[in-house]
């Protein structure tokens, strides 16, 4: 399988369930972690940063972007990273289903960005569900939050700490807890 293919079955929303996607999945998480350890396993400059998160997105991150390590994810190759963008340490990009943070976002420690999920049946658990995540401008997430496949967080938005997202996030909101819910509105 090549990331061309793949990329297209879970844009599909399709299952991931086969020997053969299984087997592509373990060649990336293996690269994945290599670039990862590398840039979690000592210090870079936030230029030497932006060239291994380059390359493990496979594709240019913009100068703008800072990010604190550590790191993680295991796949890499379906994360999209605006302009003006800051992920704080102990970030985790699950994101074979894709991430895509728009720009002057604002990402907290510890959040997870969790596109797959698993199938309900105990005989489709193994198989897994991907969905993207989009995370509109200038957002904020806030530190150990968790935004779940299929979710989109509109524009200004605010995570509280500690939330969990299942649901869409309308713009100019904030929302909290667990599940999140809406808080309150801002005024732009």
């Amino acid at each position: 399988m090549t990331l061309e293919a793949f990329l297209k079955h879970v844009g599909a929303r399709r299952p991931l369930d086969t020997p053969e996607i299984y087997e592509f999945m373990d060649r990336m998480s293996d690269e994945a972690r290599r670039i990862t350890f590398e840039l979690n396993g000592s210090y870079h400059t936030q230029e030497e940063s932006r060239a291994l998160l380059s390359q493990l997105f496979g594709k240019r991150v913009d100068d703008t972007f800072r990010v604190f390590p550590p790191f993680y994810t295991d796949f890499g190759k379906n994360i999209t990273i605006g302009r003006n963008v800051f992920v704080n340490a102990c970030c985790h990009f699950q994101d074979h289903g894709g991430v895509t943070l728009g720009d002057d976002c604002l990402v907290g420690h510890n959040v997870v960005f969790a596109t797959l999920n698993h199938g309900i049946a105990p005989e489709e658990r193994k198989s897994m569900l991907p969905a993207p995540i989009v995370v509109g401008r200038k957002v904020w997430i806030g530190s150990n939050s968790t935004i779940l496949q299929g979710v989109t967080v509109g524009d200004n938005a605010i995570i509280a700490a500690g939330s969990v997202v299942t649901k869409d996030v309308p713009a100019n909101t904030i929302v909290g807890g667990v599940p999140a819910k809406p808080i309150r509105q801002i005024e732009p």
